[in-house]
Order: structure tokens, then C-alpha cells, then sequence
């Protein structure tokens, strides 16, 4: 009996071991496929979007304002518009979104009747299911006429002002508020549900209320898993292009709250269909502004996410 016991006790520790082995294997691929996946994107972005810097000129695409390249004479390609568009609407729409996310996920997580949170918790989780082209439908047909009426009240009788039907930053921003949030409120709510209850009882027990112990402990406990809400939030808004498309108006701009909008991901999906030689590369050029662009944020938001971890330490 004792052999058998010793045989089969090798037996099984073989056998766990060839397991092991076998998952360290699949997940050391999945991570260099990840890894591979990257640089290859980051490759090809580079490859394909530099040349027309050398053509154009660096200066000339990324800071110059006038973008005429249909034209025969003398085509240009500035861009700047397009940059500080996308980087005022992302901003404004994080400022309106993530506090809006983040009280939500509160009220859902700790303030709300069970009863009452078992409802809008797969109501909210629903909206992060719906097409962004359907965003962009709703902001078409609802947001753009109540956009037109208030710019008719504000600039009725202006002869300077260029009226847009209601397609212009402000539209563009409100949709893109609305479309972070599921992703905001859903991270943020089960960062929240991470945190120890011991923290939350030691809090009222000391004598604090239940506001200050929201606001004073759970939030604070929760901060690692609430910046990666917004990441993921700002990384959605940045990398939006079919909403965007029906509601900012789509013409290059500068970015002021009722004039027609472009943003760099709009630019391209715009003009890409017909856009040829270096027309087409350019757009590609956007492209790799924008994923620059996009790099630089999850950097920044990642090492404050680092030191927000080493401050709870």
C-alpha cells in the first residue's frame, strides 16, 4: 500500500507539474503576442505616417491652421485645429464625465437601496453595450436642434457668426460625457466593492458620518482602481470617431463651444474613402499624431497612478 500511495503521490506531482509547465508556456506566448502586437502597430504607424513630414514639412502639418488639401494650386495640410480640438473636447468631456462617473458609482455602491442599485446597475452596464454610432444618432436628432435653437437665441442678428444647425463642440463634448460613463461608473463601482469593509466600519465607528466616510476613506481606498476608470474613459473619448463624425460638423475649426468641429480621429475617417497620394498620407500622419497623443496620456495617467500607489504604502 505504501508504494502504491508513493507511486501515485509521484504520479500526480508529474502530472502537476506538466500542467504547470504547460501554462507557463500558453501564457508566456500570449504575453509576447501582446508585446509583438504592440510594436508591430507601433511600427507601422510610424512607417506609414512619417514620410509626410518630410514632404510637408513638421512645422507646416502640426502648426499651421489652414487645411485646404483639396486644393490644385496649393494644398495645405495644417492640423493644428484639429489638435487642440481634440484635446479641449477630450478634457471638457473627462471634466463633465468622470465626476459625474464617480458619484454615480458612489451612489450605486453605497447610497442606493439594494433594490434600487439591482436596477440601474444593469441599466448603466447596458449603455456601455450600445453601438457609438447610436450615440451619435440620439445627438443628431436630439441634442443638435436644442444646440441650433440656443444658437439662434445667442447669435440672432450676428453677421459674423457661421450657423452649423446645432453641429459644433458643445454637441460633440455632451456625447462623448455621455459615453465614458459606463465605463467610468462601472470600474469605479467595483474598485468601491474592493475596498474593505473594515475601513468603512473603523470610520463610523471613530465617529465619522457616512458622507465623510465616503468622501474621507472609501474614495481615497479606491483611487488605483478609479484612475484606471479614467484611463479607460479618456482612452474612449480620444479614440472616438463615428459619434463624433454626426454631431460635431466635421469642418476644421477653431475649437470655440458653437463652432463646427474636427477631431483627429473624425479627420480621418472624413477623408479617407477618397484621399490619395499625399493626401492620403497625411492622414495617416493624423493618425500617428494620434497615437502619440494617446501614449503620452496612458504614461502620464499610469505614473500617477504608480505614485498615488506608493503614497497608500
Amino acid at each position: 500500500m505504501d508504494d502504491k500511495k508513493q507511486y501515485s503521490i509521484m504520479k500526480n506531482r508529474k502530472n502537476k507539474s506538466a500542467v504547470e509547465h504547460t501554462a507557463e508556456f500558453i501564457f508566456t506566448a500570449c504575453g509576447l503576442i501582446a508585446v509583438l502586437a504592440v510594436a508591430s502597430i507601433t511600427m507601422y504607424m510610424i512607417i506609414n505616417g512619417t514620410p509626410a513630414f518630410f514632404k510637408v514639412g513638421v512645422k507646416e502639418i502640426l502648426f499651421s491652421s489652414v487645411w485646404e488639401p483639396a486644393n490644385k494650386t496649393m494644398p495645405q495640410y495644417g492640423i493644428l485645429y484639429i489638435i487642440l480640438t481634440s484635446i479641449i473636447g477630450t478634457a471638457l468631456a473627462i471634466l463633465i464625465g468622470v465626476p459625474i462617473g464617480i458619484l454615480t458609482a458612489v451612489f450605486i455602491a453605497e447610497v442606493a437601496p439594494k433594490k434600487l442599485a439591482k436596477i440601474v446597475k444593469p441599466a448603466i452596464e447596458l449603455l456601455a453595450g450600445i453601438p457609438s454610432v447610436i450615440y451619435g444618432l440620439l445627438g443628431l436628432m436630439i441634442l443638435n436642434p436644442l444646440m441650433y435653437k440656443l444658437e439662434l437665441a445667442i447669435f440672432q442678428g450676428s453677421d459674423t457668426h457661421t450657423f452649423t444647425g446645432g453641429a459644433n463642440l458643445i454637441s460633440a463634448v455632451l456625447v462623448l460625457a455621455v459615453m465614458i460613463l459606463p465605463t467610468v461608473i462601472n470600474i469605479s463601482e467595483a474598485s468601491l466593492n474592493a475596498v474593505p469593509k473594515q475601513l468603512k466600519s473603523s470610520s463610523l465607528a471613530l465617529g465619522a458620518s457616512h458622507i465623510q466616510t465616503i468622501f474621507k476613506v472609501l474614495i481615497p481606498a479606491a483611487k488605483s482602481g478609479i484612475i484606471s476608470a479614467i484611463v479607460l474613459g479618456v482612452g474612449r473619448a480620444i479614440g472616438e470617431a463615428m459619434a463624433i463624425t454626426l454631431v460635431s460638423g466635421s469642418s476644421v475649426n477653431l475649437p470655440l463651444p458653437f463652432n463646427s468641429v474636427r477631431f483627429l480621429t473624425t479627420a480621418i475617417v472624413s477623408e479617407m474613402g477618397y484621399a490619395f497620394g499625399l493626401h492620403r498620407q497625411v492622414l495617416f500622419t493624423i493618425g500617428l499624431v494620434l497615437f502619440v497623443f494617446i501614449m503620452i496620456i496612458n504614461v502620464i495617467l499610469s505614473r500617477i497612478l504608480k505614485k498615488g500607489g506608493q503614497g497608500d504604502e
